[in-house]
């Protein structure tokens, strides 16, 4: 049982809103987090994810590569996207919608 409610921003440009204590820029610092989150048994609310993470994504891909991770461990988080990418964000949906349930 958690007693943190994470709700997690990835993008390496756009700060994350008011309401998201955790912003990662990369997939790896992503990924980082939420296993901190697991292992400390806090409460995953919601990831928000970007597809392009420019020169970050030399650490772990773009955001669609999260994603992926999260299908591979079968932890289907909520996921929102904020990303401008309209081919991208079509492949993160595709993806969303085939395997979150």
């Amino acid at each position: 049982m958690g007693y943190i409610y994470m709700k997690l921003w990835l993008d390496d440009i756009k700060q994350a809103p008011s309401d998201y204590m955790y912003h990662a820029y990369s997939v790896d610092a992503a990924k980082m987090m939420i296993l901190e989150a697991e292992r400390n048994g806090d409460n995953i609310d919601c990831i928000d994810c970007d597809y392009d993470l420019g020169d970050y994504s030399q650490y772990g891909g773009d955001g669609i590569k999260l994603l992926d991770w999260l299908v591979e461990r079968g932890t289907f988080y909520p996921i929102k996207l904020h990303t401008a990418n309209t081919v991208g964000k079509a492949n993160m949906e595709r993806m969303i919608q085939r395997y979150w349930k």
